[in-house]
């Protein structure tokens, strides 16, 4: 509720944002999610759709996972330069690349949300360090993937949704993204329902949802698009791993458009692993996507 009272404007120019992104589809994809070596260069990218990088992951924590209270971090590989960013932005002008924030883990620690002592002490620091990187590294975005939470969790939704409403207001990012998974679903719906005027794009991980047929992503598909927002939820996939694999997905993905589902993306989950694949299936996935959505 406190965003709503601080300004009107906040509200519209969200809005007005999220109407311009959802006019063309758009390709997600997070890059170095695994630590795998992978540049922006590898991924084929068709200039029809929108393709965001997610750069993977700014995090708030020192190099051993102690928290920063809000002073994050970029830990992903130093391939992944400022200079790169600018690079394949300029070869591909429909490209975006956003800052993941959090993830799963640094090393063997496991990262979790925790409920700073000051909130909004933690929403000045988070504005200023993610800002600090979203300059240095050209960015225009960030996406929220924590995947912990205390089993008391008070703070979230405020902290992560004022910072999302600043970072906009302030016009330093242009896109924002969220990824909850089965386990989050909870937490991210609070936070969505509250400041969901300000998220562009749900990035639901379907994947850890232990659905593996085309019946059952579908229904997953319809649970979650009542949870958050049908024009807003992406499909996801998890190229070679867990989930609904293989051509399935494109299965799953033409009997949601023929049933009236909104597709206004896909994200995938990642580069790094389609970078390892053999040569002759070596992103398969990103340019079968690029294909689905330019067809729609």
């Amino acid at each position: 509720m406190a965003m709503v009272v601080r300004g009107f404007s906040v509200y519209v120019i969200a809005i007005v944002l999220s109407l311009q992104l959802c006019d063309g589809k758009v390709m997600m994809e997070y890059i170095d999610a695994t630590g795998k070596p992978v540049t922006f260069d590898e991924v084929p990218i068709e200039d029809g759709v929108d393709f965001h990088f997610i750069l993977s992951f700014a995090i708030d924590a020192d190099d051993v996972g102690t928290p920063q209270n809000g002073i994050f971090k970029p830990y992903w590989s130093s391939g992944l330069t400022a200079d790169s960013v600018t690079a394949i932005k300029s070869k591909h002008p429909n490209v975006k690349a956003l800052a993941s924030l959090s993830g799963w883990s640094l090393g063997s620690t496991t990262l979790r949300w925790y409920n700073p002592k000051n909130n909004d002490l933690w929403v000045s620091n988070a504005f200023t360090s993610p800002k600090k990187i979203i300059e240095t590294y050209h960015l225009d975005g960030i996406d929220i993937d924590y995947e912990n939470f205390p089993k008391h969790n008070e703070s979230f939704s405020y902290c992560v949704g004022e910072l999302i409403t600043y970072l906009k207001n302030q016009s330093v990012i242009t896109v924002a993204t969220i990824a909850p998974y089965r386990l989050t679903t909870i937490p991210y719906v609070q936070l969505f329902n509250t400041y969901g005027n300000v998220i562009d794009y749900v990035n639901h991980q379907f994947y850890t949802d232990k659905v593996r047929t085309t019946k059952a992503y579908i229904e997953d598909f319809r649970l979650r698009t009542t949870q958050f927002d049908n024009v807003k939820v992406l499909p996801s996939y998890e190229i070679d791993g867990r989930g609904i694999q293989g051509d399935a997905f494109f299965d799953a993905l033409r009997i949601l458009v023929e049933n009236g589902f909104d597709i206004n993306g896909i994200m995938l989950y990642s580069a790094d692993a389609s970078a390892c694949t053999n040569s002759t299936s070596r992103f398969y996935y990103e340019q079968k996507s690029q294909e689905f959505l330019l067809n729609l």
